[in-house]
């Protein structure tokens, strides 16, 4: 079990990440669109979440929406541990109606996002382009490389949706164990 607080003059979260037992979820962080995407990404990956909180969304969702992403990596990062003799790699497809995503994530510590969702205008109140510095922020602070990419899709919510899925399947691969008790890297460390 994980958890870390953040606060600051823009946002205050509070998130715990647990591994073992029954997924139990409970996002509210004043972005519902964002709520409902980490909700996906937690129950499919197979993790307990807790991620409360607000921030100034009055001025903008950016420093929410990047605050969020850096609490859930960071939550999730400790709660891994050492990652010893956990799978790392893995790929995941999930679609939702028209449209279909792919997560492809390496958890050895090395961060970089490559973010191919062609989303622009809003899904509800939300401006999609902001979730991009979600994944950007939960990227570099859960320690992934992370290529994900819209295969095919027309609706915004449909496709972001099947991101955040694709996301938690890949994740529950990822951090599954593999049978070795060591670390899973050929260079003997992480990163």
């Amino acid at each position: 079990m994980a958890n870390v607080v953040r606060v600051s003059r823009e946002t205050q979260l509070r998130c715990e990440v647990r591994l073992e037992g029954v997924p139990e979820v409970e996002v509210a962080t004043g972005l519902p669109f964002l709520d409902h995407m980490m909700e996906q990404t937690a129950r499919y990956g197979g993790f307990d979440l807790s991620c409360l909180g607000h921030g100034d969304v009055h001025v903008d969702p950016h420093h929410l929406m990047e605050d969020a992403g850096i609490v859930v990596g960071q939550a999730l990062s400790e709660a891994l541990g050492d990652r010893a003799g956990i799978r790392r790699f893995a790929f995941a497809y999930a679609p939702l109606d028209e449209s279909l995503s792919r997560v492809v994530l390496d958890l050895g510590m090395r961060p970089y996002l490559c973010y191919n969702l062609p989303l622009r205008g809003r899904i509800g109140t939300l401006e999609s382009e902001t979730l991009e510095e979600w994944w950007r922020a939960f990227s570099v602070h859960v320690g992934a490389t992370i290529h994900v990419d819209a295969i095919r899709g027309r609706n915004r919510h449909h496709i972001a949706e099947s991101a955040f899925k694709a996301l938690g399947l890949a994740l529950r691969d990822a951090m599954s164990l593999s049978g070795s008790t060591g670390l899973p890297s050929s260079k003997g460390l992480l990163g």
